[in-house]
């Protein structure tokens, strides 16, 4: 009885780590792109944001996005940390 308990969350984990590869394989086909002032990203819907880590400095962080059009963006950009006191 164990054994099948064992099996049956075994697969369980392996399909939902299937789900979680395509993710992880298309950001690594869609270029980074850096943002700078001059750039006017078309931003429709945003997918996901990097954490901003607690440390006093300018940090890199990671924008994912889909464009009016569909089409799936990474844009790079720096921001504060949040680690400074405002005291």
């Amino acid at each position: 009885m164990k054994a099948l308990v064992v099996l049956a969350l075994s697969s369980l984990c392996a399909t939902a780590m299937a789900d979680e590869i395509p993710t992880d394989v298309a950001s690594h086909t869609v270029p980074v792109e850096e943002y700078t002032y001059s750039s006017h990203p078309d931003i429709q819907k945003v997918i996901s944001m990097s954490e901003v880590p607690d440390v006093c400095e300018v940090v890199p962080a990671r924008m994912v996005y889909e464009d009016s059009q569909g089409a799936r963006h990474i844009m790079e950009y720096r921001v504060m940390g949040n680690g400074c006191s405002h005291g």
